[in-house]
């Protein structure tokens, strides 16, 4: 394989909880859609109220207040429907879960699945029970995906996807780290397509964009 064949790997360090983090789920999509084999996405776990932090509370008027400046004019950009939760769960079910979709090759449309569950329709992805749910929803075994989490099967992958993020100084998300035959790169935030893509170009020199789909 040429050097400007080898695909540009987007590591994506994200958390289910995080509004930022669905926000740049459309972009990516469209990205990769546009880019197909040459961008490699890989989608990995951060919590931001890791365990044993206590949960938040309910939502309040001064976060819905910063959603309205922040969250909703990109929501509305993007294309997505999102309000602010009634419950602030831990993440770290729903990040194994993720996992386990990977390894059941559902991983796409439960990733997006629970993006919605929480931050459209305001469900606790915290709860073993609406995961189980939410896998039966995209043809996963639910019973298989409770005894995985039950046993904490998938524990040790969350836990060295936060230790990487550690490592390269992540501290919020989303994060990307994109790796090719260029410099690698760190981008933080939610970030519009065209930002994204001239980190691509950067990292994988060779063809153009317009040659590359």
């Amino acid at each position: 394989m040429a050097q400007s064949d080898t695909p540009v790997r987007l590591d994506v360090w994200s958390d289910y909880v995080c509004p930022f983090c669905y926000l740049e789920l459309p972009v990516l999509e469209q990205l990769h859609a546009r880019l197909g084999s040459a961008l490699d996405i890989h989608w990995r776990a951060f919590e931001l109220r890791p365990v044993p932090a206590r949960p938040l509370a309910p939502v309040t008027e001064p976060p819905r207040s910063a959603w309205a400046r922040t969250v909703y004019p990109l929501a509305e950009q993007r294309g997505l429907t999102m309000k602010p939760p009634p419950v602030q769960p831990k993440s770290r079910l729903a990040l194994e879960a993720a996992e386990f979709a990977k390894d059941a090759g559902a991983f796409s449309p439960f990733h997006e699945a629970l993006f919605r569950a929480f931050f459209a329709d305001g469900r606790d992805i915290g709860d073993l029970r609406v995961l189980g749910a939410l896998a039966e929803d995209v043809g996963m075994d639910r019973e298989s995906l409770t005894r995985a989490l039950e046993a904490g099967r998938y524990t040790a992958r969350v836990l060295a996807d936060e230790e990487e993020a550690q490592r390269l100084g992540i501290r919020g998300v989303p994060a990307m780290r994109l790796a090719g035959n260029g410099p690698v790169l760190l981008l933080n935030g939610a970030q519009p397509e065209e930002t994204v893509r001239a980190a691509f170009m950067r990292v994988r020199p060779g063809p153009s964009l317009s040659a590359v789909h």
